[in-house]
């Protein structure tokens, strides 16, 4: 062990030694050593250790940079003053002094750490408790020696991107001030060096001309961020104008750089990255500061334009730098700052000023070029694209429909250029499209490729302006005319159209296309699933599913073509290799069955069968696991009860989707839960296997997460399916769980615990009081002491007029024991409770629970108990109230019924839209034929219970009592009893 008090050499070979023991490969040696170090972080003088460690260049390389990494660890850990364990004030002293001593690590990547752990100290110290490093910095960058000179200028820019993140005010003021002392001099700092660069490009040396580019991008990435966040008005400072008006001449040289670099060259990467950077400061600037961007609208639209659409661009750009002109020029178009009010005069003169700024460049000629460019060049199928096509169809397919590189590939951002600049000038661009379209009528040649290619992409800019065109083409007639019948065109060299078509009309479907054109789609659709090339298959899926997912869709016009459909949908899965096609087409499958429901039982033998291989296949891709958990949920809906016969599928994967036990639960948990939840729903009975996965469900409710809710809804799924056996098995865990839940979720999550306990004792009155018995006292005390919360006061009420209403030696019990709690008569107790409920009866606004309510308290009666009489008087409110919210006139009779009286089974006939009933709708509805609130008339409860409180008390006691009841509810009262 070192000591605190040992010298700093000692010291340093203590934990030289351990730090080494730490770089093993062995466990045995590798694990005591990280214990040690662990013990280490927290003793005073340990960072002064390792700096002196990792400063010592010569020392083994992967000593010094685990050395840096426990440094910059113990800086997130242990610099704030609050820290536990904190650095004293002395020891952090020393260590900013050491850090900056010397720039002069030799290794890249152990200099980058170093940098990023300097500008963690400067983020929470400087400048208040380091004010020498900026100066230091901006001294060490003027050094001749290169190495010095490069570590210098690293650190700077780390330390600049630091600052310039802070968000606090103070901070940023911070930033703004040490922003304006700098920027003249980073100006200067990445001019020279610029220079330096083109200078030496021309002498062939490739060293040289490396360092100085390395460091002209680093002084340029400091000034992007003192640029774009060092200003709060950056157009009022001259400086920052000349450097941005500055940047696309210095753009221009070093684009003609790269005629001279070629593309095998060392410095190729290094030189497109900063050209790259000039663009981002661009974008940033134009995103951060609108307004202060205005003078520069002008020369970015002349640049981007003529390097992306005119000849200026041959030979010397290339993809990024064209997605990034594409992005300003886009930003520019769509810019909210810059579009005026549709009243001008209610725009602000910033706003006029850039709008007048954009008309003047797009002009007609301007915006026609543009968007013949972008078809007729950028739109077209590379022979890249068209090889990856023949090589690896699927691979195209996810490249097309957004890939990881998607996002910074060209085509999206052609695409999606073209969407803004034809929204924002549709009366222009109009036009020009339908000429195109015009030119292409009939069917085209296959041996020309090149037309082919044409045709593609302007069909891809009709379905990109879909919405635009809606009143300048007749889509149906084209439908019929001409896309059908190319469509037909089987050639292979004619694959292209057809994919394009078919896409074409995915993307018209649900903007302009006639219902009664369906059928004639489907038709298409099924002979296009058999076309002989994959990428046609795969793209007539996704627009089959754009298809049933359109609010047009009928149901009528597609079954004659399901079973045809399902087929081959399904064989298409079976096709498919890679796991993005298989979830798409699942996700067609998928939404098809919602679509279609109970209709598709008779076709999905095939699929039932297949989903378990597929399952098994895909235990290392948990996003296609996903997609089969959505295609089981639509099914389960569809084949209703007979989804019993999956269940020895359907249950393992539940129970593995739902245990937060198993790693994968972090990507199926949500769906699992809703296919737990549809399974249930649709159960005609409990099996043990359905019963036993209820174990995961305490460690879901201890999760207590966003999916709760739908955990709430599969408890009261077992309890409408077999309430004694659930109960009888899993109460106990249960209520410990929801007692622990209402310490700590909110008002909703309360009222969705005690909601269930609600239903328990509706479903099951003996034995539901019993299990959840601990639960009972908190929700009579809630009662008792007026629970403030209206909604958690009415389910509260809800609970115990169950209670109360139909396990009366159970409420009896309850009673007692919560006498003795109190310390009152049982009595009393009663009293004060039955007063609460009269007063807060109104917070209950559910019919159901306002008529429970009025039963429980009537079941008091007959009574001669004087409390129980004293309350006569709000019993007797409560259930005229009762009687205003259930009765209702009969227009026939002119008599008064019970609304909620339900006399026997009806079952309502589903119309079309509406699915048929669930096994928990029917379950639910055998349960109301049970419940007093849907089986016993209010009217005759009242008629009864007055009754015999007559015969109790006599007629004379009777009368006293009822004199204490208003006059006006006692006429009500006669009037709602008549004929009794």
């Amino acid at each position: 062990h070192w000591q605190v008090s040992m010298d700093l050499n000692s010291a340093s070979t203590i934990v030289l030694r351990v730090l080494t023991q730490a770089t093993s490969q062995d466990t045995a040696v590798l694990k005591p050593a990280e214990e040690q170090l662990k013990q280490w972080e927290t003793q005073p003088g340990f960072y002064s250790v390792l700096l002196n460690i990792f400063t010592n260049h010569a020392l083994d390389i992967n000593v010094r940079w685990l050395a840096v990494l426990y440094f910059k660890n113990g800086i997130d850990r242990y610099w704030r003053r609050v820290a536990p364990h904190a650095l004293s004030e002395e020891e952090k002293s020393t260590l900013r002094a050491g850090l900056i001593t010397n720039f002069n690590e030799p290794i890249n990547q152990i200099a980058t750490q170093i940098a990023v752990l300097i500008a963690k100290v400067a983020r929470l110290d400087c400048p208040r408790q380091w004010p020498e490093l900026i100066p230091t910095l901006i001294e060490s960058v003027k050094v001749q020696d290169d190495l010095r000179q490069h570590r210098a200028l690293l650190t700077f820019y780390h330390v600049t991107k630091t600052l310039a993140s802070k968000r606090l005010a103070a901070d940023r003021k911070l930033f703004y001030d040490l922003a304006s002392g700098i920027y003249n001099f980073a100006c200067s700092l990445w001019n020279h060096h610029t220079d330096t660069f083109l200078q030496q490009v021309s002498s062939g040396d490739e060293a040289a001309v490396q360092s100085s580019l390395e460091r002209t991008l680093l002084s340029l990435k400091v000034l992007r961020k003192l640029t774009v966040n060092g200003f709060v008005e950056p157009h009022k400072n001259m400086e920052v104008m000349g450097f941005l008006h500055g940047l696309f001449e210095r753009l221009k040289q070093f684009l003609d750089c790269s005629r001279s670099i070629g593309t095998d060259n060392l410095c190729r990467d290094r030189l497109e990255k900063t050209i790259i950077l000039f663009t981002k400061v661009l974008l940033d600037f134009l995103d951060q500061h609108p307004f202060s961007f205005t003078p520069l609208i002008q020369r970015s639209l002349e640049f981007s334009v003529s390097y992306v659409f005119t000849e200026v661009g041959d030979g010397v750009t290339f993809e990024r730098f064209i997605v990034q002109c594409m992005n300003l020029i886009k930003m520019i178009v769509k810019n909210y700052a810059y579009k005026p009010s549709k009243n001008f005069e209610d725009s602000s003169p910033e706003t006029l000023e850039a709008h007048k700024i954009k008309m003047a460049f797009f002009t007609y000629p301007t915006l026609t070029e543009i968007c013949r460019r972008l078809v007729s060049h950028y739109f077209l199928l590379t022979e890249e694209e068209l090889t990856m096509w023949e090589e690896d169809p699927e691979g195209f397919t996810v490249e097309e429909t957004g890939g990881d590189s998607w996002k910074y590939s060209l085509r999206p951002c052609t695409e999606v250029l073209f969407i803004d600049i034809f929204h924002e000038y549709n009366q222009t661009l109009t036009p020009v499209l339908l000429e195109m379209m015009q030119t292409l009528q009939g069917p085209t040649n296959v041996e020309d490729m090149n037309a082919l290619l044409i045709k593609d992409a302007v069909y891809n800019a009709v379905g990109l302006a879909a919405y635009e065109l809606f009143d300048s083409v007749d889509f149906d007639q084209w439908f019929k005319n001409q896309l059908l019948p190319e469509l037909q065109v089987i050639h292979n060299r004619y694959k292209p159209l057809r994919r394009r078509v078919i896409w074409l009309i995915g993307q018209w479907v649900s903007v302009k296309f006639k219902s009664d054109l369906r059928p004639m789609l489907y038709e298409a659709i099924c002979n296009l699933l058999q076309d002989q090339d994959l990428v046609v298959r795969i793209e007539t899926a996704t627009t089959l599913k754009l298809t049933v997912d359109d609010f047009e869709f009928r149901t009528d016009q597609f079954l004659p073509y399901l079973e045809t459909m399902f087929t081959l949908l399904f064989q298409l899965l079976q096709q498919v290799t890679e796991c993005d096609t298989k979830m798409h087409v699942l996700h067609v499958l998928s939404c098809v069955i919602e679509r279609v429901n109970i209709q598709i039982r008779p076709y999905v033998g095939c699929l039932v069968q297949y989903l378990p291989l597929l399952w098994k296949q895909s235990e290392e891709h948990n996003m296609l696991r996903c997609a089969i958990l959505t295609t089981l949920i639509h099914l389960v809906q569809g084949l209703g009860a007979d989804s019993k016969n999956l269940y020895p599928f359907l249950l393992p994967v539940i129970q593995l989707s739902t245990d937060v036990s198993q790693p994968p639960h972090v990507y199926l948990l949500e769906d699992g839960l809703e296919l737990w939840l549809v399974t249930l729903e649709n159960s005609p009975c409990i099996t043990p296997e359905l019963l036993r996965i209820f174990q995961n469900m305490s460690a879901l409710l201890e999760l207590s997460s966003e999916n709760l809710r739908t955990c709430f809804k599969i408890i009261n799924g077992y309890i409408f399916l077999s309430s004694t056996e659930f109960l009888q098995t899993y109460a106990l865990g249960l209520c410990q769980s929801f007692c622990e839940l209402l310490k700590e979720i909110t008002t909703e999550g309360q009222v969705q615990v005690l909601k269930v306990v609600e239903n328990a004792l509706k479903v099951n009155p003996v034995l539901g009081p019993q299990m959840f018995q601990p639960i009972l006292p908190c929700v009579f005390r809630g009662i008792i002491e007026g629970e403030r919360y209206p909604v958690v006061m009415s389910t509260y009420l809800g609970v115990m007029g169950r209670v109360l209403l139909q396990n009366t030696s159970f409420f009896s019990s309850l009673l007692n024991e919560m006498a003795h709690k109190f310390n009152q008569e049982m009595d009393q107790l009663l009293g004060n409770m039955i007063e609460m409920w009269v007063d807060r009866m109104d917070n209950i606004t559910q019919p159901e629970r306002r008529k429970l309510s009025a039963l429980a308290l009537l079941s008091l009666l007959p009574s001669d108990n004087s409390v129980i009489q004293d309350k006569f008087c709000g019993i007797i409110n409560i259930s005229v109230e009762g009687l205003h919210d259930v009765m209702t006139e009969d227009p026939d009779t002119g008599t008064y019924k019970d609304c909620m009286l339900m006399s026997h089974l009806e079952e309502p006939k589903a119309t079309e839209d509406e699915e048929p009933p669930t096994e928990q709708d029917k379950r639910e509805k055998m349960l109301a034929l049970k419940d007093p609130v849907h089986t016993v008339s209010l009217q005759q409860f009242i008629y009864e219970k007055l009754k015999a409180q007559q015969e109790l008390l006599g007629e004379q006691g009777f009368q006293s009592l009822m004199e204490t009841v208003d006059t006006e509810i006692v006429t009500e009262l006669q009037e709602f009893l008549q004929g009794f």
